[in-house]
């Protein structure tokens, strides 16, 4: 059991998917498992809107027979209460027709007929399961490019990490679009680097939206009873960006205390109704499960501002990065970083 997709795709080739109720067994490695789900529920959907136009289409004509239906029963109504003359043969003869072809009873059949075609349509609609789907990805309303060039700009230098290391880094810099990946083994600096780069910043702090690897229960319940005190339209647009992150906003308003995951979500929510320039985030994939990875993934791939996101998921930052920091550790035990353009 695993949320870990490059692992799983290296090791599988079956892969049971979850989705209560149901569990279905997919072959492949959870990359390709999940294309052919996402294959098959758009086309379980695709199926349905074509039924349902096709149902719709033979509700209207199924009513507007029935329309002459009742307009040929209302004059056949009224030509029987016409007396017509012994001498009017030809009226008389035109009654007795329409008695023997039942033409009024006949578009009143019709329109029966239609009425039950659409709805075996509609029986067959049922019989699809068609998946509930919910919006995803987030607009960030207020979110705008930097107006200057660069968020950072940094000259080569070093951080002491302890024990006698160092931490070596070139110049750095991060602009106003950048989105950047700081990848490396634990304990080669990556946090004391973060920490450093967040006091050189060349932006109001109330701009740049941090969430770090772990936050404590009584920061977690703090957090979530502030959200429940925002102003009635602040909040909505909070739990708006919750929900497209694949959590039930209501579900988490009723929590006494949100799951890590949730915490992670609601941080960067209410970051993200600030419209912010930078958005820096600490193993951001951490406590959250497969769906809430691709959810989060859909949203930062749409973010229009600068993101320093450190993790060690490579699928993740595939998606999402175009740049690569990345720390190692030389010959003499110090942590060097060196710059490469990943995408």
């Amino acid at each position: 059991m695993s949320h870990d997709r490059t692992l799983l795709d290296e090791l599988c080739s079956q892969c049971l998917l979850l989705d209560p109720p149901d569990a279905v067994l997919r072959p492949g490695g959870v990359t390709e498992a999940l294309e052919q789900q996402e294959r098959d529920e758009q086309s379980a959907h695709s199926a349905n809107d074509a039924l349902r136009r096709t149902a719709s289409r033979l509700q209207v004509e199924a009513q507007r027979r029935r329309v002459i239906a009742d307009q040929k029963a209302s004059a056949a109504r009224g030509s029987k209460q016409k007396k017509i003359p012994a001498n009017d043969h030809d009226g008389r003869a035109m009654r007795n027709l329409a008695k023997l072809t039942g033409k009024d009873a006949y578009a009143g059949k019709l329109a029966a007929q239609m009425s039950q075609r659409a709805g075996k349509v509609e029986a067959q609609r049922a019989e699809i399961a068609v998946k509930k789907r919910y919006e995803t990805g987030i607009w960030v309303d207020g979110a705008s490019f930097m107006p200057r060039d660069f968020l950072l700009r940094l000259p080569a230098g070093q951080l002491p990490l302890g024990g006698g290391r160092a931490l070596h880094f070139p110049d750095l810099a991060i602009g106003g679009t950048s989105r950047i990946a700081l990848k490396g083994a634990n304990g080669l600096g990556k946090s004391t680097l973060v920490r450093h780069l967040l006091g050189q910043l060349q932006v109001p702090m109330e701009k740049v939206v941090t969430v770090p690897q772990e936050i404590s229960a009584e920061d977690s319940r703090a957090l979530l009873e502030a959200v429940k005190a925002l102003p009635n339209v602040e909040r909505g647009r909070v739990m708006t960006t919750i929900s497209r992150l694949g959590s039930r906003p209501a579900r988490l308003l009723e929590s006494a205390l949100p799951s890590p995951g949730e915490v992670r979500k609601l941080l960067l929510a209410l970051g993200i109704v600030r419209g912010p320039h930078l958005i820096v985030m600490d193993e951001p994939t951490n406590h959250m499960d497969l769906p809430g990875i691709l959810c989060l993934e859909e949203a930062l791939a749409d973010c229009p501002c600068a993101m320093l996101l450190v993790s060690h998921d490579e699928s993740f930052l595939e998606k999402i990065t175009q740049t690569d920091w990345l720390l190692a550790k030389d010959a003499a035990g110090d942590t060097r970083l060196e710059i490469k353009t990943a995408r």
